[in-house]
């Protein structure tokens, strides 16, 4: 999988899920607020030290990491 500067994975932080680099705001969080409707700049209004840059380069991660998934055909 390709590295992704803004997204770090620590087995201390967060039990070792994908964040937001120096934060505690998890990959699967932003995600599941913009499924919920919400837009980047929302996200970004109720966590004011994001970026909106931290919201794509989540997105850009999750498809990265489907991407690179192994498809079981039946």
């Amino acid at each position: 999988m390709k590295l992704h500067s803004r997204i770090e994975i620590k087995p201390d932080i967060m039990f070792g899920k994908p964040v937001i680099a120096n934060t505690r705001i998890t990959v699967e969080h932003i995600l599941r607020k913009l499924a919920g409707g919400m837009t980047p700049e929302e996200i970004v209004a109720d966590h004011p030290h994001l970026k909106t840059e931290d919201i794509y380069a989540a997105q850009e991660f999750a498809a990265d990491y489907l991407a690179d998934e192994e498809v079981a055909f039946a």
